[in-house]
């Protein structure tokens, strides 16, 4: 068997186009899907699994591992957010194909199945695009959560801080404690909480200063405090709070990872498989966290072939926590595939057991939504006197 081509559909879905990289074999029939999806790079992306097809094209989809050498040693630089994302793509539909070939789910080729199902936490509204709410309306916001959590989720992840600087206002601070604790009282102790910082403090003492204001409602995790990359200064305030912190979808190498694990900067990582090298990258994060003792919480606000993706890579993961997704983000988020294997049922995705990532995209129905420059929300992400902030 042999690679034939790589092809990509691009799918536009408002705040993101998501990048579907399809390879071809020569045996009819048989091609992988996989995602390389990156929030407003998407031209780059799409150049770059152009740059890699010559070096996986004419070569066994089977020999995984291989390929992966090829696409990364014979590139000479490390990868980056970019190239990793195309990597990462291709090589997920490498996987497809194989299970595809053998009859088998993904899953069963990574060791086999560890749980009966697979926990999920959602977004605001299930992320709907133009349906968020600001957190000004203490009581507004909370009847959000509350319709969110009856969609049939068990846990819910929201942005409950402002854009934050080097300092944390009171007022600020003060406010963030109400909604928090407003956001517990309303959905009670059954329900997680987590809340994504998006790396806006640029102080430890800012991050601080907002994460005691949330420890009180015990959320599961908070996430990204303060930017990725200063992993000591993660180590320093993981030490200097009571409560567990996440980190990873900013990573993307194993050594990144390892530094994490080393110094047990967080709780949890969150490794996304569109970004640090698929299934074989995230195998080896969650090797690397699970010898220092932390869980795997996967990140994927990203369209559906990602969602497929870490279905299968969370089922035979043994340090798997719960998933990230953002299956409404648009309304025909379902409609793009002929084959959908993400079944909600009670808080959890149920497991799958189709060929390969058990999942199909509809070209003609794809192509409804073309390719065209995102609305991107950080544009918003300015301080009062003019300064750019962290999104």
């Amino acid at each position: 068997m042999k690679i034939t081509s790589i092809e990509t559909t691009i799918v536009n879905a408002i705040h993101r186009n998501w990048v579907f990289v399809k390879v071809q074999t020569d045996q009819p029939g048989l091609h992988g899907w996989g995602e390389a999806t990156l929030e407003w790079k998407t031209r780059a992306v799409n150049g770059a699994i152009e740059d890699l097809a010559p070096l996986v094209i004419g070569e066994d989809p089977m020999r995984i591992e291989h390929l992966v050498a090829r696409m990364t040693r014979f590139g000479f630089w490390p990868l980056g957010a970019v190239s990793g994302s195309a990597v990462s793509g291709i090589e997920q539909a490498l996987w497809d194909i194989k299970g595809k070939a053998l009859g088998v789910p993904v899953w069963e080729l990574l060791g086999g199945r560890v749980r009966d199902n697979i926990r999920v936490y959602t977004h605001l509204r299930r992320a709907k695009i133009g349906a968020q709410v600001g957190i000004e309306d203490i009581s507004a916001f909370c009847d959000a959560v509350q319709e969110t959590v009856e969609m049939g989720y068990s846990a819910v992840k929201l942005g409950l801080i402002p854009y934050t600087g080097h300092d944390a206002p009171l007022s600020a601070v003060r406010h963030t404690a109400k909604l928090a604790q407003a956001v517990r009282e309303r959905v009670g102790d059954e329900v997680d909480i987590m809340t994504d910082f998006h790396g806006r403090p640029e102080s430890l003492d800012a991050a601080k200063a907002y994460i005691d204001a949330i420890a009180p409602i015990r959320p599961m995790f908070i996430e990204e405090p303060i930017q990725p990359g200063n992993t000591p200064a993660m180590a320093d305030l993981a030490r200097r709070v009571d409560c567990p912190l996440a980190t990873g979808e900013r990573l993307f190498s194993p050594r990144e990872f390892a530094e994490v694990a080393e110094t047990r900067a967080v709780a949890f990582v969150q490794p996304d498989l569109a970004h640090c090298g698929g299934f074989s990258g995230g195998r080896r994060i969650a090797a690397i966290a699970e010898a220092a003792g932390m869980g795997v919480c996967p990140h994927n606000p990203m369209g559906p072939v990602a969602g497929a993706v870490a279905l299968q890579f969370d089922v035979a993961t043994p340090n798997f926590v719960i998933q990230e997704e953002a299956v409404g983000l648009v309304p025909w988020f379902e409609d793009i595939c002929s084959s959908y294997p993400l079944e909600l049922v009670s808080g959890a995705w149920a497991v799958p057991d189709a060929p390969g990532l058990g999942i199909e995209i509809d070209e003609k129905t794809a192509a409804k939504y073309p390719f065209k420059q995102e609305e991107i929300p950080a544009l918003e992400a300015i301080h009062g006197d003019g300064r750019i902030a962290h999104w």
